[in-house]
């Protein structure tokens, strides 16, 4: 059994940050997800009003958990804070235009219905996401 762990704590070691942008991205999918089925359904604000509440919610749960805990940002100070915040901001609203765009496409233009498209329209952001964290966002500062 100990063999397995450590066969396991090392894989995890190795791709850690991938592993947990996988964890921590998936978490903030799900509420994603959820705050759209709650602005969508229960509240009922339509389905492009619903995607751009639910983003905002989610976008304070992804910065928070990328800076700790998936790129672990060395990033402190309120200057050197305030610029990844506002890049990070910046390339979620980046994302989601095209999320936006895509769910427009699928449900207006393709007749999909809404929460596939939403699922979709998610995949492609994560990755996006995930790119523009990675190269420019939670980059090394020298």
């Amino acid at each position: 059994m100990k063999k397995l762990f450590n066969f396991v704590w090392d894989i995890y070691k190795k791709y850690e940050e991938g592993i947990n942008y996988l964890i921590f991205g998936f978490l903030a999918f799900v509420l994603n997800y959820v705050l759209f089925y709650v602005f969508n359904d229960l509240i009922s604000t339509g389905y492009l009003a619903a995607t751009a509440l639910s983003w905002v919610l989610t976008v304070i749960f992804a910065y928070w958990t990328n800076h700790a805990f998936v790129f672990k940002s060395k990033n402190s100070g309120l200057s050197s804070l305030s610029k990844e915040f506002v890049s990070f901001v910046g390339a979620r609203i980046a994302t989601l235009l095209l999320e936006m765009f895509l769910m427009f496409l699928m449900v207006d233009l393709a007749g999909f219905n809404e929460y596939i498209a939403k699922l979709i329209a998610q995949v492609v952001v994560i990755v996006t996401n995930y790119i523009l964290s990675k190269i420019w966002i939670f980059t090394e500062k020298k």
